[in-house]
């Protein structure tokens, strides 16, 4: 298979592997990732209401999280389908759709009731009884 074949899925949309994707980040070609769709959003960095420096921050790689925590409208969606110059290649998928690492730890459900209630209870104490010792001192 040639690798313009190889570059094309059945659908005939252009395939990028996602080392092509990450050395579009310098000032004269600028691609982003959403929903692995690849978007060259060069021309529109200037253009850009949120500034160009969100877009250049997210430049070579997954922006899916970004895009979709703003809360884009149904015009800037369709404004940014008019910028899809393909799609990344289904082999580097995976590379881009790890979940993101958090230093929040989980907190087992059997162990919830403690900080649900126990702690809020006790910050709630410890506030009345400041709260009464402040405002008895002032009488």
């Amino acid at each position: 298979m040639s690798e313009t074949e190889e570059r094309k899925s059945s659908g005939g949309v252009k395939l990028y592997r996602l080392s092509e994707i990450e050395e579009q980040n310098t000032f004269k070609s600028t691609w982003i990732i959403i929903h692995n769709k690849v978007y060259d959003v060069t021309k529109f960095l200037e253009e850009h209401p949120g500034g160009e420096e969100v877009l250049k921050e997210q430049a070579g790689g997954n922006a899916t999280e970004s895009f979709e925590d703003v809360g884009h409208s149904t015009d800037a969606r369709e404004m940014a389908s008019s910028m899809v110059i393909g799609e990344v290649h289904p082999d580097d998928r995976h590379k881009i759709n790890k979940p993101a690492k958090t230093l929040v730890t989980n907190v087992h459900e059997e162990n919830s009731w403690w900080s649900s209630w126990v702690i809020p209870a006790l910050v709630a104490s410890i506030v009345t009884l400041m709260y009464r010792i402040f405002t008895g001192e002032s009488e």
